[in-house]
């Protein structure tokens, strides 16, 4: 499917269309749900969504005008628009995933779940168009779940800041943590683009977005496991960085990643 650029420009735009969307329904849905929180007892999720949401907005318009340059790319058949339509379809899943669960838990509807999954397709479609192996795609999907979820204990650490006041020691470890998990985040989407790119730094930069996610939410898991004593929402993120971090070492991946930019015909 490399150089289908019919099918790359209607993509394209459905991504530009994308990001008009994330510019209106996080606009309706801002207030509301700070309000809904407030109403709801939960004035530390209330800043947290004040927080995130107008940051996952403005990389959602953001992305939905990187789309425009990737019309662009088809329309002229460049070899580099469907790298950047992953990348902006990268951007946008993440956009559409959180706000979901906000408004969710007190009863609002979600319609950026719609984003997301319109950004689902857009992802999938620009790795068809490039032709990247079904295997490389696998791979490039667990580091995806990585991605968001290392950027989740980061949103949750903001909340669980603000709770921990009284506990001086926690609350000194949420706030050393933040930025490392999104920091983790940013460079697990990285790692995706590097495995695309076929970077010779492809297998550090991994090693490195495994670590910051593990170093930045195991030690706030376990200890949030042992305080409620049940398993923690942070851990995820960290598990699925350790079992990616031991597949990425193996050279049998390595040799993927290394042939990655081979694509299939």
């Amino acid at each position: 499917m490399k150089g289908n650029n019919k099918l790359g420009i209607v993509l394209a735009i459905v991504g530009v269309l994308t990001g008009l969307l994330t510019f209106y329904l996080m606009a309706d849905i801002y207030n509301p749900t700070i309000a809904g929180k407030i109403a709801g007892g939960r004035p530390d999720e209330a800043v947290t969504v004040q927080i995130v949401f107008a940051l996952l907005g403005w990389l959602g318009i953001t992305a939905g005008a990187l789309w425009g340059a990737v019309l662009y790319g088809f329309v002229k058949k460049l070899e580099w628009a469907w790298f950047w339509g992953t990348v902006a379809a990268t951007v946008q899943m993440l956009v559409g995933f959180f706000p979901i669960i906000p408004p969710s838990s007190i009863g609002m509807p979600f319609p950026t779940i719609w984003v997301f999954l319109l950004a689902t397709v857009l992802w999938f479609g620009m790795l068809l168009i490039g032709r990247v192996k079904m295997k490389v795609i696998a791979l490039l999907f667990v580091a995806g779940l990585a991605y968001v979820l290392t950027f989740m204990d980061g949103v949750g650490v903001i909340a669980y800041f603000q709770l921990s006041v009284d506990d001086s020691f926690m609350n000194g470890m949420f706030a050393m943590s933040q930025q490392v998990t999104w920091w983790g985040a940013a460079a697990w989407a990285m790692f995706i683009f590097a495995v695309l790119k076929k970077k010779k730094w492809t297998v550090p930069l991994g090693v490195f977005a495994a670590m910051m996610s593990m170093m930045g939410a195991y030690p706030m898991g376990i200890t949030n496991t042992v305080q409620l004593g049940r398993f923690s929402m942070f851990l995820p993120a960290p598990v699925i960085s350790t079992v990616l971090l031991v597949i990425i070492l193996l050279p049998g991946t390595q040799k993927l990643i290394a042939d990655s930019g081979e694509h299939e015909s």
